[in-house]
């Protein structure tokens, strides 16, 4: 009887099932990996606790976001310097009263170190606010509830590579 470590030409041996899992399970691996990146990602971690009610407003306030477009608003958040600033001029350039402006500063994943601050309105027509924000990525959201042409938000990421500034 004749012993041969090689195959017949087209059989199907050990190390062929070998490719065969690691080709599969590298696939299921690669892209369980890429998931769980992009999900890292990008959550905002936005909640809201009655979607009901989100939902009934969210007409209100895409009708207030085209008028607000409409006449020219062009809204500017910057955080420097120890300080969140927010400048929102109209199509002839003159600053736009909001009355009560309010911004929530948080990280996008974790909640902690959220803060939510009101912005008061400067000489300039601009709002500001001063705190202090731990390096890292954060989120502001700005609210103005009741400005002539209805509610205004805006929503804006950046980073703080020092501590805060």
């Amino acid at each position: 009887m004749k012993t041969s470590n090689t195959a017949e030409p087209g059989t199907f041996t050990g190390r062929h099932m070998l490719f065969v899992m690691f080709a599969f399970f590298g696939t299921i691996i690669a892209v369980n990996i890429t998931m769980a990146v992009f999900s890292a990602t990008s959550w905002t971690g936005l909640v809201v606790t009655n979607s009901y009610v989100a939902s009934q407003e969210f007409e209100t306030k895409r009708l207030a976001h085209l008028q607000q477009q409409a006449a020219g608003w062009e809204p500017s958040f910057v955080f420097a310097d120890g300080a969140a600033t927010l400048t929102i001029r109209d199509g002839a350039g003159t600053p736009v009263d909001l009355g009560k402006v309010t911004v929530k500063l948080n990280r996008p994943v974790g909640g902690h170190d959220d803060q939510q601050l009101e912005l008061t309105r400067g000489p300039d027509g601009s709002y500001a606010v001063a705190t202090t924000l731990g390096t890292g990525v954060w989120d502001a959201w700005v609210e103005a509830p009741e400005t002539a042409l209805g509610p205004f938000e805006l929503h804006e990421r950046f980073k703080l590579e020092e501590t805060g500034k």
